[in-house]
């Protein structure tokens, strides 16, 4: 389905935000001032966006340790993000959740986490209460290939199979679990024929190509609308950085690395492939300029904010219903 230019205008600038939010992440976190762990997320723009352009603000995603872009694309405020990754008040969690633990539910972002394969077993709840209001909702999980591996994601496929549920099962395949390659540590070389052995459609994208991701997802969102139940897509990408901020990347070279940016980088592959009638360089480049500028003052904002205060020490503990 040929996306208009506005659509494609919203679609690289959620790419283009998500680049500049971690490539000043990268720089940020050399101070000091960030505490915790980051894991960026520069070389899959494609596939958070790709897959969020479908869903609507009351549909719902479920995230991984690398949860920054997936945040964006779902419409996660930047400054909000931003604060909350230097720990502040301001911050959506308040300071509280940190890089790893984003979530806003106003968006449908149920939250990233660092539990591997965690996602999945998260966003068939959210399916099955779609499916029982009759609301016409959908979610969608994402999982690195590494988190493929786990007993969790294969029980959420089953069970979204048996269910019949209204689920998207993105699996993220940059090439490696931590430090481990794919290709030693998953026995099946097609992590989407895996999938479609518990009995649900299952297709494997170049997770660098937009255009894909968007295609494969729409038909994915609009079968799970129609109560045609799971799918699972398969995108294949590579992260640009290491797997967190620190992270030597002895199992990779830097030469490997220089090449995946030159030729596997989804935002030039996005201008290689965009009809220049709708999207010409001139307006791309100004939104890359206006997302750095965004995310700069995002920097800004979270630098001055103020922690949060030791009197909220244990709010946001327990829910009380």
């Amino acid at each position: 389905m040929a996306l208009n230019k506005q659509e494609l205008l919203r679609a690289y600038r959620k790419m283009s935000e998500i680049r500049a939010f971690e490539d000043r992440l990268h720089e940020e976190n050399a101070t000091g001032d960030i505490p915790g762990f980051i894991h960026l997320y520069s070389g899959q723009e494609a596939i958070a966006v790709g897959v969020c352009e479908n869903l609507l603000d009351t549909d719902y995603i479920g995230s991984t340790h690398r949860g920054h872009g997936h945040c964006i694309a779902k419409g996660c405020d930047i400054r909000g993000m931003m604060a909350e990754i230097f720990g502040k008040d301001d911050g959506l969690c308040h300071g509280k959740g940190g890089s790893m633990h984003i979530a806003d539910l106003s968006v449908g972002m149920l939250g990233a986490n660092a539990i591997v394969g965690g996602a999945p077993s998260l966003a068939i709840g959210a399916a099955l209460s779609a499916k029982t209001l009759r609301n016409g909702g959908i979610a969608a999980s994402f999982t690195g290939d590494g988190g493929s591996n786990q007993g969790t994601a294969f029980e959420a496929m089953n069970m979204a199979v048996v269910l019949k549920l209204p689920i998207i099962f993105v699996i993220e395949n940059n090439g490696f679990g931590e430090a481990t390659g794919t290709d030693y540590a998953v026995g099946a070389p097609d992590i989407a024929a895996r999938a479609a052995a518990f009995g649900m459609p299952a297709v494997k994208v170049d997770g660098t190509d937009f255009f894909e991701v968007h295609e494969a997802t729409r038909q994915a969102a609009e079968r799970a609308r129609d109560g045609g139940g799971p799918t699972t897509i398969e995108a294949r990408a590579n992260r640009f950085w290491g797997h967190f901020e620190g992270d030597a990347q002895l199992y990779r070279t830097p030469e490997q690395v220089a090449e995946l940016r030159r030729t596997r980088d989804p935002l030039q592959n996005f201008r290689d492939k965009v009809d220049r009638k709708k999207a010409t360089a001139k307006e791309l480049d100004a939104i890359d300029e206006e997302s750095r500028e965004l995310v700069g003052d995002a920097v800004a904002r979270a630098r001055a904010a103020a922690y949060p205060p030791i009197e909220n020490l244990l709010t946001d503990v327990y829910v009380s219903y």
